[in-house]
């Protein structure tokens, strides 16, 4: 007997299907604001030693979906585990972040990292262990970092405002950055494509420093290896649906959404939405953009933003979510008025 697969909003949204209430999910919403999560991690031990054990990654994973309903439940990990498949050592630093050796400033270097691609399996049994608990209407994504973002960290071993190190880098020897890149969306490509096996049903690709990029090296080291990276998730799995969302990218957004080949677009909350719906392919569905700054503030000012937001992509399919990752200061209540706000 045929029996009928159980409507997911979120799924249906990203494969083009407005929906009368716009599904929901955050950035970050598995972290650091929840009080279970900062139990957990006082248990285990830092934030990787977390990531890389599949059964608190995956409860992690599972905590906002219990506390709040979400549309979606977005894999609990991070964007430096391909660098660490890729053969660099990485470690957080209590305070300041992760930071990654050797740095990749030479061809040497490169040519002498070992490939470690055992890194990527305890994130494998993380997905596994989701996907057999999630509730049947709540999608499942994955994600990787876009390979500038991650190849600005390869480079200059932390995180960097300006990416200094990779501009110049990328200036000075384009062939060594073309090499660092394809080996990234390389990784990347087989990585997404094992989330998708284990049991992830849409992914999401973070460029979270595209924004520091001029419009021909955008081009270049932005566009195109994401559209590299999409025709292949879209060949191998061509009923995936592939999310970008290259912050800061501003005016170079249409660009982005056309020539990548991406499913969906994400927007940061600098983007103003009505510029967003007028200038970005009709139909095409739209992620974000609350501020995670008026999540903070909560009250009108919170309900106002959002109701600019519904009102902008009222049109075209439309995910709600932030313009970034969810702030560890974010108090639940403001999250719970949100999705009141934004379910009606």
């Amino acid at each position: 007997m045929h029996v009928p697969s159980v409507h997911k909003p979120l799924l249906a949204t990203l494969k083009g299907e407005r929906q009368p209430i716009p599904p929901i999910w955050l950035m970050r919403q598995a972290g650091r604001y929840l009080p279970e999560y900062r139990t957990l991690r006082e248990e285990k031990g830092g934030f990787l030693a977390l990531a890389m054990d599949p059964d608190s990654a995956a409860e992690i994973t599972l905590q906002p979906i219990r506390r709040f309903g979400m549309d979606g439940a977005i894999l609990f990990s991070d964007i430096l585990i391909v660098p660490m498949a890729l053969g660099q050592d990485l470690w957080f630093e209590t305070g300041e972040g992760p930071r990654l050796a050797p740095t990749v400033q030479a061809r040497n270097v490169l040519e002498a990292l070992q490939a470690a691609p055992d890194k990527l399996e305890p994130i494998y049994g993380t997905v596994r262990r989701v996907a057999a608990q999630l509730p049947a209407e709540t999608g499942f994504l994955g994600f990787a970092g876009s390979p500038w973002t991650v190849a600005t960290y390869m480079i200059a071993g932390q995180g960097s405002r300006e990416q200094a190190e990779a501009r110049r880098l990328a200036y000075r020897d384009p062939g060594l950055m073309q090499a660092l890149i394809d080996r990234i969306a390389d990784c990347t490509i087989a990585y997404l494509l094992g989330q998708i096996t284990a049991g992830v049903e849409a992914v999401q690709l973070f460029d979270s420093w595209s924004g520091s990029l001029s419009p021909a090296q955008f081009e270049q080291w932005v566009i195109a290896p994401t559209a590299r990276i999409v025709a292949a998730l879209h060949q191998r799995a061509p009923h995936v649906p592939v999310i970008g969302f290259p912050k800061g990218a501003g005016g170079k957004l249409p660009a982005y959404a056309r020539e990548t080949g991406v499913d969906a677009i994400g927007v940061d909350e600098t983007v103003d939405p009505d510029w967003a719906h007028a200038s970005l392919p009709a139909d095409m569905p739209v992620q974000g953009n609350l501020d995670p700054l008026a999540l903070i503030a909560g009250g009108a000012t919170l309900d106002s933003a959002v109701d600019r937001i519904l009102s902008a992509f009222a049109d075209r399919p439309h995910v709600f979510n932030l313009g970034h990752g969810i702030l560890p200061d974010t108090p639940i209540a403001h999250v719970e008025q949100l999705l009141r706000r934004v379910r009606g």
